[in-house]
Parts: structure tokens; sequence; C-alpha cells
């Protein structure tokens, strides 16, 4: 039997920290679709430079995802999770994110944001 001590819930608390904010989640909800430039999920959100890099630092800083430089550009996608609840926990959370409304609109203003040369700006 394990007991409170046995069990490490930092990962899990790091994860819904990181999360508690709707603009965090709704970044999330776009990179389930995969690799983004950050540019394209500024315009997806109608979010400013310095607002897009603070919550996508903080998703990083939690784990939740990763990203890789290409000349100027950054690229963000969900982090591979380590630990299986985690995982689990975002997996049923991103599946939610379908159902939502604000979150359909986010990936039709992505899509039309990822036209070609969309990062040329």
């Amino acid at each position: 039997m394990s007991t409170a001590a046995d069990l490490d819930v930092r990962p899990l608390t790091r994860l819904f920290r990181s999360l508690g904010d709707e603009t965090r989640l709704r970044i999330v909800a776009l990179l389930v679709h995969g690799e983004l430039c950050v540019c394209h999920l500024e315009r997806a959100l109608e979010l400013n430079q310095s607002t897009a890099s603070r919550h996508l630092a903080i998703l990083r800083a939690a784990g939740v995802v990763d990203c890789r430089r290409a000349g100027t550009w950054v690229y963000y996608r969900l982090a591979t999770q380590a630990d299986p609840r985690v995982a689990h926990a975002l997996a049923v959370l991103t599946e939610a994110f379908g159902a939502e409304r604000a979150l359909r609109a986010d990936h039709a203003r992505l899509r039309r944001a990822c036209g070609p040369g969309a990062c040329a700006s």
C-alpha cells in the first residue's frame, strides 16, 4: 500500500499549474494538431509577441511544450511526456478540446494564418 509520501505528484502539479490559464489551454489545444511557428499561434489567438512568448515560456518550463529554432523562427510542439499520468491527463484534456466552440474558432483562425509565406512577415 503506497502512502501520500510515496506518490510524487510534482509532475501533475506542474502540468495543472501551467494549464491554469485560458490562453495556455488554447495554445495546447492548437498544438494538438502538430508543430506550429510562434507567429501562427500569435495570429490564431490574436496575441502580441510578448504575450505569446510569456505563455509559451511557462508551458515550456512545465515540460508541456518543446521548441526548435529554424533560422529566425521558433516552432513549438507538445512535448513527449515521460510520466504516464501526465501523458494521460493531457490526452483526456486535449480530447475534450474538440467540443469547445472558442477553440474551434481558434483553429479556424489558425488555418487562415498558416497559408504560404505566413512566416515571412
